[in-house]
C-alpha cells in the first residue's frame, strides 16, 4: 500500500467518528425540536432585559417545614453555591407583556385587571409556565421560573430571613405566639395595591421591586422535613402541589391559586399580589458549543 493510500486510509478513519457523531446529535435536535426554541429561526419579539449575577455562595435557610421530635423548628442555616452565571429578568413580567402571551392563545387571562406599565398579577404557577413557555418559543431562547435559591441569591440584601425575628424557645405554644406577633406586624404593614414598575427600586444587583408588594413564584417544591437532635434530615415529603413564592416574606400555596387573599396561601402570611420574573438557561446548542469549546 502506498503513502498516499495510508494517510487516506488515515483521515477516513479520523473523520468516521466525527461524521457519525454530526449525524447523531443532528438527529437528536430534529426529534427535540418541537419542544425545544429554534436558535435558527428569527425571534419573534425582543427578548426582556436581564440583569447577569457572576457565579457565588449563597448563605440562607432553604425552604421547607422542619419538624424535630414533630415540633416546628427554624430551618439550618446552610451555604449552597450557584455554580453558573444567573441571567434574570431585571423586572417582573408586565401586564402588556403577558397580554401578548394571551392574544397568542398561550396563556390564560388573569385573574385581575392591571394597566400597562403595571407588573402582572392574578396569575398562578400554572400561567407563569405557561407563559415562559411562551417566551422560549418567541425568543429561541429558553426561560424558566427561578429556584427558591436563586430568587435568593438574586435578591441579596432584599431577602428576608423568615427566622430572624422569631426566637426558637423550644416550646411549640410559645413559638406559635412568636411566629403569630411576627405575622401580625406584617400584616399591619400590607401595601395591597400593585404600583408601577419601578416603585419599588433596585436592589444592589440591579434587580428592580424585588420584594416589594407583588410576590414572585419559583420553581421549588414545599417539603416537609424530619429532623433529629443534631439537625440530620430523617425523612423528606416533597409536595409539588405546593410551590414556593417569595417577597417581603417567604410562603408557599397550590400551583393554581391566582389569589392568595382568597385563603390559597398553603404555608406563610398570604401575600398582597402575585407575579413572576423568569431566568434564562443556556439553550441546548449554547450547552453543546459549550462543552466542544466553542
Amino acid at each position: 500500500m502506498t503513502a498516499h493510500a495510508v494517510r487516506a486510509k488515515d483521515i477516513t478513519t479520523l473523520l468516521l467518528p466525527a461524521t457519525l457523531l454530526a449525524v447523531a446529535v443532528g438527529a437528536l435536535a430534529f426529534q427535540l425540536a418541537p419542544s425545544l426554541p429554534d436558535p435558527f429561526r428569527p425571534a419573534a419579539i425582543v427578548a426582556p432585559a436581564t440583569v447577569t449575577l457572576p457565579p457565588g455562595n449563597l448563605t440562607y435557610r432553604p425552604e421547607g417545614h422542619f419538624l424535630q421530635d414533630n415540633a416546628p423548628i427554624d430551618g439550618p442555616r446552610v451555604t449552597t453555591t450557584i455554580a453558573a452565571p444567573l441571567v434574570i429578568m431585571r423586572h417582573q413580567v408586565s401586564v402588556e407583556d403577558y397580554a401578548r402571551c394571551v392574544a397568542d392563545g398561550a396563556c390564560a387571562a388573569t385573574a385581575e385587571a392591571g394597566l400597562d406599565g403595571y407588573p402582572v398579577t392574578g396569575v398562578s404557577f400554572q400561567d407563569a409556565i405557561a407563559y415562559a413557555d411562551w417566551l422560549s418559543a418567541q425568543t429561541g431562547q429558553v426561560w424558566t421560573l427561578p429556584t427558591d435559591a436563586e430568587w435568593a441569591y438574586a435578591a441579596a440584601e432584599r431577602y428576608v430571613d423568615e427566622a430572624a425575628n422569631v426566637e426558637d424557645v423550644g416550646n411549640p405554644a410559645l413559638r406559635w405566639l412568636a411566629e403569630y406577633r411576627e405575622e401580625a406586624a406584617r400584616s399591619r404593614t400590607a401595601d395591597p395595591l400593585p404600583h408601577p414598575q419601578g416603585h419599588f427600586g433596585a436592589n444592589s444587583s440591579g434587580l428592580m421591586d424585588l420584594s416589594g408588594n407583588v410576590w414572585e413564584w419559583t420553581d421549588t417544591c414545599h417539603r416537609r422535613i424530619h429532623v433529629d437532635a443534631a439537625g440530620a434530615i430523617l425523612s423528606e415529603q416533597p409536595a409539588c402541589t405546593i410551590r414556593v413564592i417569595e417577597g417581603k416574606h417567604r410562603a408557599s400555596t397550590s400551583y393554581f391559586i391566582r389569589d392568595p387573599k382568597s385563603g390559597g396561601c398553603s404555608v406563610g402570611l398570604p401575600p398582597d399580589n402575585l407575579g413572576f420574573r423568569l431566568v434564562r438557561r443556556p439553550a441546548w446548542h449554547e450547552q453543546l458549543l459549550d462543552r466542544i469549546g466553542l
